[in-house]
């Protein structure tokens, strides 16, 4: 019979297996699976609703999809990486007809000086998780990929180390109860 310390770590190491899986399918598997991205909220204009540290996941939509009230990741400027995630506040029309998106942070004062068109527009927010874009900043979009692997593979070879270790804990008890049961003379060879 197992300890109560070892059974202890064994549930720990079990809970610890589950919540690096959870971690890993919330910033990259259900992003990916989903068409999603992930982006990390790195400054206080959301602080009310997404604290800096929050990982949101967006995922595409054209312009006439978004709707007042829609949190938006998009463009600073069309073709460039930097991107800002903002509450759409309202819309309007371009001189030349085309739409045009209000944006404001939450925690902000006035809205955005420039309206955000539908080439800037990476996505609506699909969720959010408080705390988790920070593991998201330390990786780049390469590093994500390889650190999925290697925890993934990781914790399929400590699992199938758990199995065998248990496995072969089973048999060395079979064959001490046997030999047991030899020398009390129950079982004959």
């Amino acid at each position: 019979m197992k300890s109560t310390a070892a059974w202890i770590g064994q549930v720990i190491s079990w809970l610890v297996i589950f919540a690096v899986l959870a971690v890993l399918a919330v910033c990259v598997l259900i992003p990916r699976l989903g068409g999603g991205t992930p982006y990390t909220i790195l400054t206080g204009s959301m602080s009310s609703s997404y604290p800096p540290g929050t990982l949101v996941v967006t995922k595409p939509v054209a312009i006439n999809q978004v709707n007042i009230g829609d949190v938006i990741t998009f463009q600073v400027e069309t073709g460039k990486p930097t991107v800002v995630t903002h509450r759409v506040i309202g819309t309007t029309v371009a001189k030349d007809g085309t739409p045009r998106l209000i944006t404001k942070g939450d925690s902000n004062a006035s809205p955005d000086a420039d309206l955000v068109q539908a080439a800037q527009i990476k996505g609506t927010m699909w969720y959010a998780v408080p705390v988790l874009g920070r593991a998201n900043v330390l990786l780049d979009k390469s590093q994500h990929q390889v650190v999925a692997i290697a925890v993934g593979s990781g914790l399929l070879l400590y699992a199938a180390f758990m199995l065998v270790s248990a496995a072969s804990d089973t048999r060395s008890a079979k064959t001490s109860r046997r030999r047991a049961a030899r020398q009390k003379g129950e079982v004959s060879a």
